[in-house]
């Protein structure tokens, strides 16, 4: 099939210098990283497609493919965290717990009679947290996935928890594993009391941590992963520490490192309190401890996993990375991403259910926005989604665009190369190749090329050098110091939480 790719806009035809958007990236390092694109109200401006046509354009990005995964998200949490920048909706809607589910399957069903019966490579459920509904509604929902696709023999579905459900419903953690979940995800994100306070999660504290974990084994999960933050403004080099030997002590399979993201979250403010040498020393620090642990991760990948040949992550999240594959999100501001085109569900921006069920009992796709993007913001996307494994796959990047990576990014490879930020690799034996070794990937045929240490620890303007051009003009005339838009997302924020309180 031929991909319909836009035209880019004259904002994406243009070529920066290397080094001034490495700069730009590391100058904007709490926007320059993998949740691309930046500013897509202005970037995105020009492939925005019409209301009336989202439908049939939707229809026409997946029709063709037999394969994708699958992602639902559930967006009840019982509190708003003060850092959480996702789609969760207000307690005045947790009583929806039941519609909300109920008009998941129904979007379910739209997809099923538009696109027919297709294969899921991966499955994950998120939120949110979207162990707070009911065990039996989390049932229903993977049985009607079940009915409606079939699931690939290597796709393992994924959930999340958080300590304090877990702990308190053991009944909900065996049902889930009953069900057929194999992997489950809990959210620790940090230990230290008066820090869990001032974040709005007093309530998933050490007293509920050990307990939770204990019910996770018990009810049979060996794929078993914890998330932890770092980067916040009144967290001590000790408290990260702290978190860091105490989720060690656990013992799960995986531990996967987030990294503080001020936009849209109520402490946004924040954000200009936080020095980029603060969060590469709690990296640093992180890595070494989680290392000497028995956890390991290549250079600037964010999950650690103690588990030999394994990513540590989701299937449906390993095939994000990796090849860059497709996935239908469904729910409440959910994402949706094709070869072509990128969409978000209804209530993505006002974070309330109202829109979503709407259009869903209405027998429509809940779209609220959608693009249909050029080759080079496509580019970008599967990129910056797959530096959250730390390194690009040639052969996938190839395969999914008919140009090698090479071609489509040289000025910004030959830059990340002299300045020691990336190299070729091959992921199974662990070679690095040397740039002079490479011949058209010929004679020497590399998996990957990757970031080194030091490209981790310049991530941000690493990452940079890949995104599409008007993304780059953005980050170059964006300063920091004057910028607006941190106040503006704490104002939106602010709104937000206040309807969830």
């Amino acid at each position: 099939m031929i991909k319909k790719w836009s035209t880019p806009a004259a904002a994406d035809c243009i070529q920066h210098e290397m080094a001034d958007v490495f700069a730009a990236g590391q100058r904007n390092h709490h926007i320059s990283n993998t949740a691309y694109p930046i500013a897509h109200g202005t970037t995105w401006r020009p492939y925005r497609v019409k209301q009336s046509e989202q439908q049939s354009r939707m229809v026409e990005a997946f029709e063709h493919l037999t394969h994708f995964s699958l992602y639902s998200h559930i967006p009840f949490c019982e509190t708003r965290c003060y850092f959480c920048e996702y789609t969760v909706v207000g307690k005045s809607e947790l009583d929806q717990t039941k519609e909300y589910m109920a008009a998941l399957d129904r979007e379910l069903s739209l997809y099923r009679h538009l696109l027919g019966h297709r294969t899921l490579v991966g499955f994950d459920i998120g939120g949110g947290t979207p162990s707070f509904v009911d065990a039996g509604l989390i049932d229903q929902h993977i049985n009607q996935v079940n009915r409606h696709f079939t699931l690939a023999s290597d796709c393992n579905i994924s959930i999340e928890t958080t300590p304090k459900i877990a702990s308190r419903e053991p009944d909900k953690i065996h049902a889930y594993r009953q069900s057929g979940i194999k992997r489950i995800s809990m959210g620790i994100q940090v230990t230290q009391p008066d820090l869990l306070k001032a974040l709005g999660r007093e309530g998933n504290g050490l007293q509920h941590i050990q307990v939770a974990t204990d019910h996770i084994r018990q009810a049979g999960f060996d794929d078993f992963n914890i998330d932890l933050m770092y980067g916040f403004a009144d967290q001590s080099m000790g408290s990260w520490e702290s978190t860091l030997a105490y989720a060690i002590k656990l013992n799960p399979e995986h531990i996967t490192l987030y990294r503080m993201r001020y936009k849209l979250t109520r402490i946004s403010h924040q954000a200009s309190q936080v020095e980029l040498a603060r969060v590469m020393e709690q990296a640093t620090m992180a890595k070494a401890m989680l290392a000497a642990a028995g956890y390991h991760a290549n250079p600037g990948k964010n999950t650690y996993t103690r588990l030999t040949g394994q990513t540590g992550t989701s299937s449906y999240l390993t095939s994000r990375v990796i090849q860059g594959s497709p996935y239908l999100g469904i729910g409440l501001g959910a994402q949706s991403f094709s070869d072509t085109t990128i969409s978000y569900n209804a209530g993505a921006a006002g974070k309330n259910l109202s829109p979503y069920l709407k259009a869903v009992n209405h027998n429509e796709l809940p779209i609220q926005d959608s693009y249909q993007l050029p080759q080079t913001h496509m580019m970008a996307k599967m990129v910056a989604v797959s530096l959250y494994f730390g390194e690009i796959n040639l052969q996938y990047f190839q395969h999914k665009f008919g140009v090698s990576l090479e071609q489509a990014y040289g000025p910004a490879i030959a830059y990340a190369l002299e300045h020691g930020l990336m190299q070729y690799t091959d992921s199974d034996n662990g070679k690095v190749y040397q740039h002079s070794m490479i011949t058209a990937f010929g004679t020497h045929n590399p998996r990957s090329l990757s970031l080194t240490v030091k490209g981790a620890q310049h991530f941000a303007g690493t990452i940079a050098l890949f995104f599409a051009p008007s993304v780059q003009t953005f980050l170059l005339q964006r300063d920091p110091e004057v910028a607006e838009d941190m106040h503006k997302n704490k104002i939106i924020a602010e709104k937000v939480f206040a309807r969830s309180h």
